[in-house]
């Protein structure tokens, strides 16, 4: 099979059975074998009676529906575990994504020797309260990452070898970085490729400012587990070593200062009667027992045997 289209959804009713045709034609002009999944994300619309009407008439439409919402990286790591084409498309549900982009695309991945390649929507559609926190995540993740080469990562129209989704497991809110997850996997043949952007059509954007916030919380997440994730020790022993150093160094200080005012014959006074002592000591062991809290936390979740097991009610196909 060529091509294995990855669709999550929430919600688009109405714009599926345009867009399961719109990539039919598209794979009938180019002569291409393909497969569609759509992952339905726990709608509370028609969408899964949509999908099921799809699948019995197209014979290329499979799908998988959740019993609930758990979000579009979990229902992109759910459509992974599903493909069978060489090449892995992935595309969001409302029409904004053009399936007239696939057959560049996978000559990108195919022809072009490009392990992942993400589209670009250069001209946008959306409302300024979404491009302009666009802007500044993306110019923070091209940062961070060191994938200074994309411009888009959160575009949901991406091609993929095949290989990549099969080693790489999106999960949490993680689908923002595939990018930077597959470049820590080993693939790091990740090009861009400018795609139209489309308005939406149908329904409304699910896009909120706390996708925005959470954005950069898991960024740093990736960032620090990606760097220290298998040599924890590279941190914290240098971060306890500075700590400790700086302490004791502290200490030394406010007991000879102590020493010398009873030197100088001023009245014997405790270091632990100076008020400074206590609140030096609570806000360092505060941070450090908040920061190892958090991490600690997600070397569990990031091990833990369920973190990617999602309750399915029906498959097809």
């Amino acid at each position: 099979m060529d091509i294995s289209v990855v669709v999550p959804l929430y919600n688009e009713a109405e714009s599926l059975p345009e867009l399961s045709e719109w990539i039919a034609r598209v794979m009938r002009e180019n002569g291409l074998t393909y497969e569609v999944i759509f992952v339905d994300d726990g709608s509370t619309d028609a969408s899964w009676q949509v999908v099921r009407g799809l699948a019995a008439s197209n014979p290329a439409v499979r799908g998988v529906s959740f019993r609930r919402n758990y979000g579009k990286s979990p229902a992109l790591n759910t459509g992974f575990a599903m493909t069978r084409g060489d090449v892995v498309i992935t595309m969001d549900a409302d029409l904004q994504d053009s399936p007239d982009e696939i057959p560049a695309l996978y000559s990108m991945i195919k022809d072009e020797g490009y392990d992942l390649v993400s589209g670009w929507k250069k001209k946008r559609y959306d409302p300024l309260s979404k491009t302009i926190p666009t802007k500044l995540f993306n110019a923070t993740a091209r940062r961070v990452s060191g994938i200074r080469n994309l411009h888009d990562f959160n575009c949901g129209l991406k091609a993929y070898r095949s290989d990549v989704v099969k080693h790489i497991e999106v999960y949490g809110d993680m689908h923002r970085y595939v990018p930077y997850l597959a470049k820590l996997a080993g693939f790091d043949r990740i090009g861009e490729k400018v795609v139209q952007h489309r308005a939406r059509k149908y329904g409304v954007t699910k896009f909120g400012l706390d996708r925005f916030v959470n954005g950069y919380l898991d960024l740093a997440t990736l960032w620090f587990t990606g760097k220290f994730g298998a040599k924890p020790m590279h941190f914290f022993g240098l971060l306890g070593s500075l700590m400790f150093v700086i302490g004791f160094i502290a200490v030394m200080a406010v007991g000879f200062g102590k020493l010398w005012a009873m030197h100088s014959g001023q009245s014997y006074i405790l270091v632990t009667d100076s008020p400074y002592f206590y609140l030096s000591l609570t806000m360092m062991l505060m941070g450090t027992m908040l920061f190892l809290t958090g991490f600690l936390g997600e070397l569990i979740v990031r091990n833990s045997p369920g973190r990617n097991h999602y309750e399915i009610k029906e498959e097809i196909g």
